[in-house]
């Protein structure tokens, strides 16, 4: 069973940090081959929602609120670690991230840059596409969005 926790920057601990900048190194810089700067002075401003599951990080996603980088609320440094895939547990952080913006910031919308493979992974979401395909640090994305009365939730 797992547990969903959400933390500001300054309510992680350092042992907390410290495991989720791991991961996300691991996953968007060492796995996907990308070299880009993952500190990108948004993580102060973030809610930062984890699964946790015997101690460890099972699904991981950071909230930025609106006013931040978008007029939208978005919701972006999605993972779940290679040992975690193919349980659902991407789909469960996003469903409670998701429930979670609507409640702390009624009647906005989420933006996300959606890595352009995982599109079909946020339409069943309910996002939908935006504008064509760019590159973003080498990969192509999709601008994707998501109102708060949309169906599928």
């Amino acid at each position: 069973m797992t547990t969903f926790k959400i933390h500001s920057l300054s309510e992680l601990s350092q042992k907390e940090l410290y495991e989720i900048l791991a991961l996300r190194a691991e996953v968007f810089i060492v796995e996907q081959k990308c070299a880009y700067q993952d500190l990108d002075g948004k993580d102060g401003d973030s809610l930062h929602a984890r699964l946790i599951e015997n101690n460890k990080i099972c699904a991981y996603c950071r909230i930025i609120p609106p006013g931040i980088i978008f007029e939208e609320i978005s919701i972006g440094r999605v993972l779940t670690p290679l040992n975690y895939r193919s349980l659902g547990l991407g789909k469960e952080i996003m469903k409670k991230s998701i429930a979670l913006c609507f409640e702390l910031y009624p009647n906005k919308d989420i933006l996300i840059m959606a890595q352009s493979y995982l599109v079909r992974f946020y339409k069943q979401l309910g996002f939908k596409i935006e504008k064509d395909e760019f590159l973003e640090d080498g990969i192509p994305h999709r601008w994707m969005r998501l109102h708060e009365n949309m169906p599928n939730q």
